[in-house]
């Protein structure tokens, strides 16, 4: 039995964003198309501000099954915020082939499916992006959304102003575009068509009343019921997609609030992205329509952009072996 292991800095070698962009559209297709296993993740607390959690997974396409195991750091300042291993296993022989950092592949993957969403749902010719939020998301977001839309300018925000300008100082020179640090969320999003939500909160950074004709928002930080990004505004104004329909009845924090509070009924998810890429369902239906995407991460991108990455090293014959 050999097992590779590929730290973050391999996984980053051999995965680019373009690259990943496409194997998550490929798993969330295949998601909906039922080639994939996928429970619900399992959270569970160790300490305030720790959580554990394990997501398995079975992927016909490609064919490969394993976990994710990580720990889960909630607090704002934690960096990085995901610790643990993606272990995957030969679909033909049961065995173990190869484990990979966690941190790195969930940073790339959950970016990377906000793209496919966005090529997706939002108008062909959206340009300005907002991202509320400045950890590693915020960091990934940018360098995804800019392979999808042709951005001409970048608004963020983040409870550290400090961070914030840092950020936008950093990124104006990567991607040679102006990148503003701005004081209020409010700020950021007016007339942005393009919207991303990564942060830690536990209640909302955007509100619906902010929002104007024709944006698409991600909706990506919270990924717990007790968690929610935006308010029911956002919910009950838009039309509202999911990365995986039962993920999102249970664990999906502004869906839940939103129906609890008479807002929406659960009829209000149009359907999951992998239907709107597969042509089941449409996805926008009009350039002045509002679109969601509620992000929670799945098991079967890890999955698959695990061995994407594995396959990758492979040809390249690199990743040490674990004996």
């Amino acid at each position: 039995m050999s097992i590779r292991w590929l730290d973050a800095a391999t996984i980053h070698r051999v995965l680019d964003m373009p690259g990943c962009i496409e194997v998550i559209e490929g798993a969330m297709r295949a998601l909906s198309r039922g080639a994939a296993q996928i429970p619900l993740r399992v959270v569970l607390p160790v300490r305030p501000g720790l959580l554990f959690g394990c997501m398995p997974g079975v992927l016909s396409e490609p064919a490969v099954f394993g976990a994710k195991v990580l720990a889960v750091h909630t607090g704002a300042d934690a960096q990085p915020s995901h610790r643990g291993v993606v272990v995957l296993f030969d679909a033909r022989s049961g065995e173990p082939v190869a484990l990979l950092d966690a941190g790195e592949l969930t940073a790339l993957r959950t970016a990377a499916a906000s793209a496919v969403a966005t090529r997706a749902l939002a108008d062909q010719a959206a340009n300005t992006l907002a991202v509320l939020g400045t950890g590693e998301q915020a960091r990934r977001h940018l360098e995804a959304l800019v392979c999808v839309r042709p951005l001409r300018e970048v608004r963020l925000w983040g409870r550290s102003p400090a961070r914030a300008a840092a950020l936008a100082a950093e990124y104006s020179h990567r991607l040679g575009l102006p990148v503003t640090a701005v004081n209020e969320a409010r700020e950021a999003v007016r007339g942005a068509d393009l919207i991303c939500t990564v942060t830690s909160s536990l209640t909302p950074v955007l509100e619906g009343a902010w929002l104007e004709p024709g944006v698409h928002v991600n909706l990506v930080g919270a990924s717990t019921a007790a968690a929610r990004e935006a308010d029911d505004e956002v919910v009950r104004c838009a039309r509202f997609f999911v990365d995986h329909r039962a993920a999102a009845l249970a664990q999906a924090g502004e869906l839940q609030h939103a129906v609890a509070s008479g807002a929406v009924t659960l009829d209000c998810i149009v359907g999951e992205i992998g239907e709107v890429l597969e042509g089941k369902i449409a996805g926008r239906t009009h350039a002045s329509e509002i679109t969601v995407y509620k992000s929670l991460g799945l098991a079967v991108q890890d999955l698959a952009a695990g061995d994407e990455a594995h396959r990758r090293a492979l040809a390249l014959g690199i990743g040490a072996p674990v004996k």
